[in-house]
């Protein structure tokens, strides 16, 4: 969802929908529909345009390091004019998994995952810092991911 579109209006049961898949997220529409008063196909459209409308995602979320994926790394970026411009050039980088604007010492966090570290030194220095914009970066490489949880809810 672009910064531009309001977010949608999510009724209870569009919450409780996925809050359901937040707890396990292989839970069928069936079960879905009991817990939530809907039928099967009622569902399955709730989930279809809770998705296109990108509120939410089903997706099966893994430990890299165990997949042969041996560095993960945030990297903090300070940056000189636009932070938006930054953070999308960031965001093409196809080993970039996560972007976000910050207020504090860094302008822009991105979280990366590569197989070693000679592909986290390439990316840095002929991808990252190679990026027009970007001032100065400072490296946080993950030694082992201790948590990893998206069942937070809905409000």
């Amino acid at each position: 969802m672009s910064a531009r579109q309001k977010p949608p209006s999510l009724d209870a049961v569009s919450k409780g929908i996925i809050e359901q898949l937040q707890e396990d997220g292989r839970r069928s529409y069936a079960e879905i529909g009991k817990a939530v008063g809907l039928s099967e196909a009622a569902v399955r459209q709730r989930v279809q345009k809770l998705s296109d409308a990108g509120v939410m995602q089903v997706v099966a979320v893994t430990d890299p390091m165990q997949l042969g994926f041996a560095r993960q790394a945030m990297i903090g970026v300070r940056v000189t004019g636009d932070t938006t411009v930054v953070a999308e050039a960031l965001g093409e980088i196809p080993e970039i998994d996560y972007v976000v604007l910050t207020a504090g010492s860094f302008d822009v966090l991105a979280e990366l995952v590569c197989e070693d570290d000679d592909t986290l030194i390439t990316l840095l220095n002929q991808r990252i810092r190679n990026i027009p914009g970007v001032l100065s970066t400072e490296t946080f490489v993950y030694l082992k991911l201790h948590k990893q949880h998206y069942n937070w809810g809905t409000r």
